[in-house]
């Protein structure tokens, strides 16, 4: 039997290796082994973070009371923002995609036009997410406050604005009755972090106290979070009722009753895991952005100097591409289980 099946199958017809058998290239089934662990990295974290937030006794944060800020414009544009990061990036991987189909046709121009293009995106992309994390750090400018029955809720409305401090008793550096007007809402924060915030008087870093002129807050609300004796988790307060508990808490004069932004340890917006992991994950996938940037900027020199349209192919800026729309495609996943779900 085997010697029929033998004398089915010349040498030509049978692979005899030196090539390779689904004529790819070695560099381009190097990156697919790349690309294929990478994904197995990826969805170790996603598939933990999932597991994390299944588990956790702590209510989780909405991706659109989290980020619903845009640059300029402040608060009040849920998941705005973010979409249109992700709009760009997907774009960025259209624009790879006319950058290999000109390389298919030998066009030089085209293709270092459309990878010009795709840096540009990239780079929005990763300045953009520079943004967000800074955001995201420092905070909402009401932060997540802890009622007098122990349960912990975010606020929701129009933060007043503050207009300035004038000084009732000297300090090392301000004298009574100056007029502040520089960094306000850092030193506004950083009193009611500490306690030195207490029926409308702040104390400041030199020491000088000073009462603070502010606009009233608008349309609050506040949203529990976590359990109390009193109130539960989803229970949401407004009006009169909402502006009294909080002027409560920013006034006490208690330490530590009022968290703004994030960081590994505490979190404004829920469970310190939730940090962690949006730091790691959208940390790691903004390195391969990152990554892929340089990469394409080195192969886009590649192009303007003509080196690749003298070996006769493009197939460096295939790799790239591979490697980019890969990068696209795993922002799909984090976008969905960190902002939508």
């Amino acid at each position: 039997m085997s010697n029929h099946s033998a004398t089915q199958m010349d040498s030509a017809t049978l692979w005899g290796g030196k090539i390779s058998p689904f004529s790819t290239s070695y560099g381009k089934l190097m990156m697919w082994f790349f690309l294929v662990s990478d994904a197995l990295t990826f969805g170790g974290l996603l598939i933990a973070y999932g597991f994390t937030r299944h588990s956790s006794q702590i209510a989780w944060p909405i991706g659109e009371e989290t980020f619903n800020s845009l640059p300029f414009l402040g608060h009040g544009y849920p998941l705005l923002y973010v979409a249109l990061m992700t709009f760009i990036l997907i774009v960025s991987s259209v624009t790879m995609v006319l950058a290999v189909e000109a390389g298919h046709r030998m066009d030089k121009k085209g293709v270092s036009k459309w990878m010009l293009a795709t840096i540009v995106g990239g780079l929005f992309f990763v300045g953009s997410q520079a943004w967000e994390w800074y955001h995201f750090i420092h905070g909402s400018e009401f932060g997540k406050v802890e009622l007098a029955d122990g349960s912990k809720a975010i606020v929701q409305g129009h933060f007043g604005e503050l207009k300035n401090f004038t000084v009732l008793e000297a300090g090392k550096r301000h004298k009574k009755g100056d007029v502040i007007t520089d960094d306000l809402l850092h030193s506004f924060h950083h009193a009611i972090e500490n306690g030195k915030l207490v029926d409308g008087k702040i104390t400041l870093h030199d020491g000088s106290v000073a009462t603070v002129n502010r606009a009233k807050d608008q349309h609050l609300a506040l949203v529990i979070k976590e359990d109390g004796a009193k109130f539960k988790t989803g229970k949401k307060i407004e009006g009169a009722e909402a502006q009294k508990m909080y002027d409560e808490v920013i006034n006490s004069g208690t330490p530590d009753r009022v968290i703004y932004g994030a960081n590994l340890t505490v979190n404004e917006y829920g469970p310190s895991q939730y940090a962690q992991f949006f730091f790691f994950i959208t940390g790691f996938h903004g390195f391969h952005v990152f990554s892929g940037v340089v990469i394409n900027f080195l192969i886009f020199l590649g192009v303007l100097s003509g080196k690749y349209h003298k070996r006769g192919h493009y197939e460096m800026v295939e790799k790239t591409g591979l490697y980019w729309h890969f990068v696209d495609l795993v922002w799909v996943f984090v976008f969905t289980f960190f902002y939508l779900v």
